[in-house]
């Protein structure tokens, strides 16, 4: 029983990875093919990016403000607060920035977009506009993977800013830290390899979150408790995925840069 049990997860996943990389490829193919739907590009980017852009300004503040307070407290006797514009700005935009981003907005944009796309599924919409003559993929997995690939790198580089910020107002404010000292550590840490490689791995999360939400939103079935169930899905092998990525986009910028 546990091998036939286990043998079917190996099966079930293996057919989710084939599925996946079919609609990556079929995506890829659409976004180059004309005709281009620029209004239906420019409305989800206003769904995905700016509505985000809440959550993302939350998000990396306080993990600016907290990765700075942390770094002063735990180790005060190497005269570390002096040096925090470089670890602040290194941690938040090499790592701390893209990643926390792709979780915390991606985890909101891939359930909705998986709920939109699995509540078409099951009133049959998505089979309509099949007899149509209408491709799905082209109609509305392009636009979210077009706007979702322009917004969210352009989410993390803001949110970047906002983290340094954060970090400089702890600094200053709680650390008696100079702002001038603070700021010139930052722009003498930072270099151009280090924002490649940040918003590098954005552009990556972003096709992984935009695929695996559309996949299961399209895979979608059973009513509203079969949508509920793939919304959830999205959020945690998004979430995974991102994680997982980033430890080998981490090790592969690192080698070109």
């Amino acid at each position: 029983m546990s091998d036939s049990g286990g043998g079917g997860r190996l099966r079930s996943a293996a057919v989710e990875a084939g599925g996946l990389g079919l609609l990556a490829g079929s995506a890829l193919r659409g976004l180059f093919e004309r005709p281009w739907e620029v209004r239906a590009w420019i409305r989800e980017a206003e769904q995905i990016g700016v509505r985000s852009l809440g959550v993302a300004a939350i998000t990396t503040v306080f993990t600016g403000m907290v990765l700075a307070l942390q770094t002063a407290y735990s180790l005060p006797s190497l005269g570390v607060k002096y040096y925090l514009g470089t670890v602040v700005s290194k941690s938040v935009v090499r790592e701390l920035g893209p990643v926390l981003v792709a979780l915390i907005v991606g985890g909101r944009i891939g359930a909705g977009m998986t709920a939109e796309l699995g509540t078409m599924k099951v009133t049959e919409q998505i089979d309509a506009l099949r007899s149509m003559g209408a491709d799905p993929v082209k109609k509305l997995v392009v636009p979210k993977l077009v706007a979702t690939l322009t917004m969210l790198p352009a989410l993390t580089v803001l949110g970047d800013v906002l983290g340094i910020l954060g970090g400089l107002a702890i600094s200053t404010g709680t650390l008696d830290v100079a702002s001038g000292l603070y700021l010139n550590d930052v722009l003498g840490a930072l270099t151009l390899e280090d924002l490649a490689s940040g918003v590098g791995k954005s552009f990556f999360f972003a096709f992984f979150v935009t695929t695996i939400a559309c996949y299961n939103g399209l895979q979608a079935k059973g009513g509203a408790d079969g949508v509920g169930r793939a919304t959830t899905h999205t959020v945690v092998l998004s979430s995974i995925m991102v994680l997982v990525s980033d430890f080998f986009l981490t090790k592969l910028f690192y080698s070109l840069f």
